[in-house]
């Protein structure tokens, strides 16, 4: 089989260093000339191509911003793909993705979502194990093709992933709250930071908890930007959330409530109980 990816960052670029082998060949795909150069110097592709090359291949990754993964497909349904060709799309979000997924390629898309990453970007920052042991949910399977469903379950297989199944809009609620709404909050934290704290003292007081909290605001703001932009409305009812728990936090330390504080500390304890 042969596979096309468009998108040569860190998913699209880990995703073809750790197939090298199971594809007879790996056509990278992307604007940035950049991460082409840096992508075949890396091994990550066997040769660079343009999109018009996708015709030709058994199994496309789609593993660029929502909104590239849209449009993407509204080209593909205008080419001729080989008949049993495999889509699949690495987009944070789904629900937009599959309903604006033209209706002649559904059955094409195996639409998914690795739960794998780093703050990192661009083909340098690949690594052949970035989906070992991880999940990858995938949604509305039950509108793709067997073939598809066959093809997609063999390449999560390889890379040795756990398959989850969702609904579109169960997958992205979920997403909000679990990885999307900490994105804001790290964000948060480095902005709220910056704007109290010269870089001296940063530098010189930083610890492990500065670090971990702040270490997604490392991560590309255009594709989170973009992120959550698509799932807006699960992102605002996450971030309520989040505000109401930090009032209560903060309505305790004024009302110096400690009893109830360290109360509220042990009951946050319990999510590292069941990670």
């Amino acid at each position: 089989m042969t596979c096309g990816i468009v998108g040569l960052g860190l998913m699209g670029g880990s995703f073809g260093l750790a197939m090298r082998g199971y594809f007879n060949e790996i056509i990278g795909i992307d604007h940035n000339e950049e991460h082409k150069r840096d992508a075949l110097k890396l091994g990550l592709i066997d040769r660079v191509g343009e999109f018009e090359d996708l015709s030709g291949v058994d199994v496309i990754i789609l593993a660029i911003p929502i909104r590239g993964i849209i449009a993407c497909l509204k080209q593909l349904a205008d080419m001729k793909l080989k008949e049993n060709c495999t889509i699949i799309d690495f987009g944070s979000t789904k629900e937009s993705i599959i309903k604006e997924c033209p209706s002649n390629i559904r059955k094409n898309l195996v639409a998914s979502h690795p739960m794998a990453g780093t703050e990192y970007s661009g083909p340098m920052a690949a690594v052949a194990d970035l989906y070992e042991n991880k999940i990858m949910v995938v949604c509305d399977i039950e509108n793709s093709g067997d073939v598809q469903k066959e093809r997609a379950c063999g390449i999560y297989k390889y890379l040795k992933m756990r398959v989850k199944h969702m609904n579109a809009s169960e997958h992205d609620r979920h997403a909000a709250f679990i990885s999307h709404m900490p994105h804001i909050v790290s964000f948060s934290i480095a902005n709220a930071v910056l704007k109290q704290e010269d870089k001296q003292h940063i530098v010189t007081l930083a610890a492990g908890g500065f670090r971990d909290m702040s270490r997604l605001a490392k991560s590309n703001a255009h594709m989170w930007g973009d992120i959550f932009k698509e799932n807006k409305q699960n992102l605002l009812d996450s971030i309520e959330a989040f505000k109401s728990e930090l009032k209560k936090a903060k309505n305790m330390i004024e009302e110096e409530k400690w009893d109830e504080l360290k109360i509220w500390m042990e009951k946050g304890n319990e999510l590292h109980k069941i990670m």
